[in-house]
């Protein structure tokens, strides 16, 4: 069954992404306000500085479903910090000045629907924001009632599937999503210890079924040989935990970053 296609920013960072480079991007995971709340851009040059091809910024949230311990834990100091989406759209205001890599924001459907969908989106686009996840909000409700203010201001709207996804759930979210689809490589939290290299079925399934979408996989991914196992079958991975641990060690932020990146990227 064919499914109407979400009509994709041609000039979106994520489509210029994926239009120069298909294998081997890596996403990185920070929460937004940590460690410190001043830290949010630091973070994100950091990040590019080093390697990452993709910034997944966590907007902090108090019940945060798909978010393992680490995450959580990040989060809530987050918002112990102060942060807040009022004040991370005025962190980010000078975002493309020292940040050119695509950015993603990711977070929960209630903040949203409190700040308003329409100015969320007209105000993340504003700032340079290229992407929206929120793994909470069903895809029903994304194709009627916020897939118009999404598009309207060319922002990606990215959707999770699992293992246990049916093929033709998959395709149907597939349609649905632009700029990538994330697959979860388990069902369950962030940072799960189940190991990756299991999945590798569920990796060369997607590959066969040859989606429109690019497929950057998450959950699990934290080190050079899970890494490598993720992009094996698919476009790029998407590490979180691991590198949150990193920043909870309070080191220079810009060494860590690049000690940590350059372990994954295998770079000397």
């Amino acid at each position: 069954m064919e499914y109407p296609r979400q009509r994709l920013p041609g000039n979106n960072r994520l489509t210029v992404l994926f239009s120069r480079k298909k294998q081997r991007v890596l996403n990185v995971y920070c929460t937004a306000g940590y460690p410190r709340l001043d830290s949010t851009l630091e973070v994100m040059q950091a990040l590019e500085t080093h390697g990452a091809d993709i910034i997944e910024l966590g907007m902090p949230y108090s019940d945060p479903l798909a978010d393992g311990p680490v995450i959580q834990e990040s989060g809530g100091i987050a918002l112990q910090n102060g942060m807040t989406i009022d004040v991370l759209f005025r962190q980010l205001q000078g975002l493309r000045k020292k940040v050119q890599v695509p950015v993603v924001l990711m977070g929960y459907l209630n903040p949203v629907l409190q700040y308003g969908v329409e100015k969320f989106c007209a105000d993340a686009a504003a700032v340079g924001v290229d992407g929206i996840i929120l793994p909470d909000l069903p895809a029903y409700e994304f194709e009627t009632l916020y897939r118009s203010s999404f598009e309207k201001h060319g922002l990606h709207f990215i959707f999770l599937v699992t293992p246990e996804t049916p093929e033709e759930r998959i395709r149907k979210i597939d349609a649905l999503s632009s700029g990538f689809l994330y697959a979860v490589s388990s069902s369950s939290t962030t940072g799960n210890e189940k190991p990756i290299a299991l999945q590798e079925g569920y990796f060369k399934r997607l590959a066969a079924m040859e989606l429109k979408n690019p497929v950057l996989v998450g959950f699990g991914i934290k080190d050079r040989s899970t890494f490598n196992t993720a992009v094996k079958y698919t476009a790029g991975a998407i590490i979180g935990s691991a590198y949150i641990r990193v920043l909870g060690e309070g080191g220079d932020i810009g060494l860590s970053t690049k000690e940590f990146l350059n372990s994954i990227l295998g770079k000397v």
